[in-house]
């Protein structure tokens, strides 16, 4: 049976790691991949894909509330800044 994928973000640093943990829950095990931009840009296109905000539930209560514009311009200009995004 393969072990189920976790994403997270770090809560020192902010960086967005996906990979399996431990038996415990909370330890990675090895080589989690920093997926941040990959993460951040599918959570923009999701939002985008309803047209309006999108509210997260934690605990059968709403926790966040995503909203998304899109930014119009040159798209090599946007991936160079978002790559120069430290949390990347």
């Amino acid at each position: 049976m393969k072990k189920p994928l976790h994403v997270a973000a770090s809560p020192l640093t902010g960086i967005i790691y996906a990979g399996t943990v431990l038996k415990c829950g909370y330890v990675w095990s090895a080589d989690p991949q920093v997926v941040t931009t990959e993460a951040l840009v599918a959570v923009a296109q999701h939002t985008l894909q309803f047209g309006k905000p999108v509210v997260v539930h934690a605990n059968g209560k709403p926790e966040y509330k995503i909203t998304v514009e899109k930014l119009n311009g040159n798209q090599e200009q946007d991936h160079e800044s978002s790559s120069n995004n430290p949390a990347n």
